[in-house]
């Protein structure tokens, strides 16, 4: 570490070493040359001079990146790609006259661009089809642990632990969709040329309007792709990372949505975040147990749905063909998206492999709920004897007033049974009461839901990808 200069948190702390490599210089322009290769290769193909000597020699030195060459030289021509073809130029002087041969920097640039993202994509889809899979086996372990539920942060009708975590699957299950859409959707720029004319190649090839229609094509496919847009400027429509950094951040709500979940039940002390042996929770406060992993993914996450604006603004203000106001945005907020939510997912990935559930926690603040929820099955029960609906519930209501004043005002035990029991309207033991307090009675079809979900949408896509499952990660701090 360098302890003198500012280093991001992101690849110091967060990312790991196999995204950061993913958007280094060192993959970027061995790309750049990966790029050349195929332009080379392609015009050869389709009839220029350029010869099996010169793509070898290309090809001889195309990882071997002399980047002082390149670095000397962008400070005397202030270019970035020029700099990189005059670094390989020397390299390779047979071949230095046809490198970039008919291309714009954006041909190198873009598509080097779409090919990151591309892996970038395909890197974080495997860590969330983990987290799917590690929530699946929660919500299966605990499809029918009745809790209370939950609406404005207020007791609710009971629901069960395993429903719960269905709610956060669901969601990664929309992303994982987004992102095999958007995913299968991106094409390479292509070479078109300064304003995405393809003037310069209508010069190269005589005004051969069939050949010139074999170039996209051909060098996407050399370079893994279908195909390339169909038309651009100078560079491809910015809304193009606008869709790709979209998927991003619906990963990071995803998971910040889940980690705040997390973080109010184990202030409930129902359900806890991994913590480790020797962890600190608190400086002053040895006792504390803070849910920092959980805390962790809601502080990244939202730097990465602000960081979803960046490419948004860049895509909204370019003018016409191109301007440059994009580069040096993007270069920052779509690596780091990137690099942000990478760690994210590592922080999904530990938590959820170690929830612990304190089963007899939430079964202590179900019960003393559950006599609320309780009331339309006792007064039912009560009907039953003989007694007058809207007697009972007018009774009900009173009591239920009288037991929530009792806990709320005076500190005491919710005692709405014993109160019912003693009313003579009910007619009601308190045995009979008792045995409506069974909490799977009030939890409705979550364990069958649970069930259904985990069989019709989840299992099949695990099984679609089980190849990829079994990823754990490590995180460091």
């Amino acid at each position: 570490m360098n302890y003198d200069k500012y280093t991001s948190p992101l690849s110091e702390r967060y990312a790991s070493k196999e995204m950061q490599y993913i958007f280094s210089p060192e993959k970027k322009f061995r790309t750049w040359r990966r790029l050349w290769i195929a332009l080379a290769e392609t015009e050869k193909e389709l009839g220029l001079n350029i010869t099996d000597e010169q793509i070898e020699e290309l090809k001889a030195h195309k990882d071997d990146i002399n980047f002082e060459v390149a670095k000397e030289k962008e400070k005397e021509v202030r270019h970035d790609v020029m700099s990189h073809v005059y670094a390989y130029g020397v390299q390779c002087p047979k071949a230095k006259g046809i490198i970039h041969l008919g291309a714009t920097s954006c041909y190198v640039g873009d598509n080097t661009d779409i090919i990151l993202m591309s892996e970038a994509l395909r890197f974080i889809r495997v860590k969330l089809v983990n987290v799917i899979a590690e929530l699946a086996a929660f919500a299966d372990r605990y499809k029918a642990l009745p809790t209370l539920g939950f609406t404005h942060f207020q007791p609710a009708q009971p629901t069960t632990v395993g429903k719960r975590a269905t709610l956060w699957t669901q969601d990664f299950l929309m992303d994982l969709e987004d992102l095999d859409y958007v995913l299968g959707s991106l094409k390479l720029l292509g070479s078109k040329g300064t304003t995405g004319t393809q003037a310069s190649f209508l010069e190269l090839f005589d005004g051969d309007q069939e050949t010139i229609d074999k170039i996209d094509p051909m060098i996407a496919e050399k370079m893994g792709f279908s195909a390339c847009y169909p038309v651009s400027g100078q560079t491809y429509s910015r809304k193009v990372d606008t869709r790709v950094m979209n998927v991003v951040a619906g990963i990071a709500a995803s998971a910040h949505k889940m980690s705040n979940d997390i973080r109010l039940l184990q202030h409930l002390k129902e359900v806890e975040e991994p913590f480790e042996k020797s962890q600190i929770g608190s400086s002053a406060m040895a006792y504390k147990r803070n849910p920092m992993r959980s805390e962790r993914i809601a502080s990244i996450s939202r730097y990465v749905m602000i960081d979803a604006l960046n490419p948004a603004i860049t895509s909204a203000t370019q003018w016409f063909e191109r301007t440059l106001d994009d580069s040096a945005n993007k270069r920052i907020s779509v690596a780091e998206g990137f690099l942000a939510i990478d760690g994210v997912l590592d922080l999904c990935l530990n938590v959820v492999d170690g929830l612990v559930v304190y089963d007899k926690v939430i079964q202590k603040r179900l019960m003393s709920e559950l006599p609320f929820m309780a009331t339309e099955n006792i007064m039912m029960d009560a009907v039953k004897k003989g007694g007058d609906r809207q007697e009972l519930h007018e009774r009900i209501r009173r009591l239920s007033m009288e037991a929530g004043r009792n806990v709320k005002k005076y500190g005491l035990d919710n005692n709405l049974l014993e109160l019912i029991a003693a009313d003579e309207t009910f007619g009601l033991t308190p045995e009979e009461l008792t045995a409506a307090m069974d909490p799977s009675k009030y939890t409705g079809r979550a364990r069958l839901q649970v069930e259904k979900f985990l069989e019709d949408c989840v299992n099949p896509v695990l099984e679609a990808n089980r190849d990829i499952l079994g990823v754990k990660a490590e995180i460091n701090v």
